[in-house]
């Protein structure tokens, strides 16, 4: 079964122009490299928490919007060799990509992919 790699962020609103800029090279780069998807969301309805929410996952701050993306692999061993190959890419490295937000607040993890239903 499939493979994702998921991540939560807080981007500037003022960013949100470089953001999507920046989300759609990195996407060029993800899907050079064997990836068969790349979703990025920018947040609509996202409400706070009082014990945990989005929001307060990544230090949302007042001028900042929650952006949820995710990247499709084949499995586990496309995204491993995939990822390498990303972070190894020279279109990712900070000069060449620079990340318009705070990357000391990003949550992101790997998962095994258990279950799709489609309509």
């Amino acid at each position: 079964m499939a493979y994702v790699d998921g991540f939560v962020a807080a981007v500037p609103v003022a960013n949100k122009a470089a953001y999507i800029a920046h989300a759609k090279a990195a996407a060029e780069v993800f899907i050079a490299h064997g990836a068969l998807s790349v979703n990025e969301c920018w947040a609509d309805d996202v409400p706070p928490g009082k014990v945990t929410s989005f929001p307060m996952a990544v230090q949302c701050g007042e001028d900042e919007a929650v952006v949820f993306s995710w990247v499709s692999w084949a499995d586990r061993a496309a995204r491993d060799t995939g990822w390498a190959a990303v972070m190894a890419d020279p279109r990712m490295s900070p000069e060449a990509n620079p990340m318009p937000f705070d990357g000391k607040r990003l949550i992101y993890g790997g998962f095994e992919q258990i279950l799709q239903a489609e309509g």
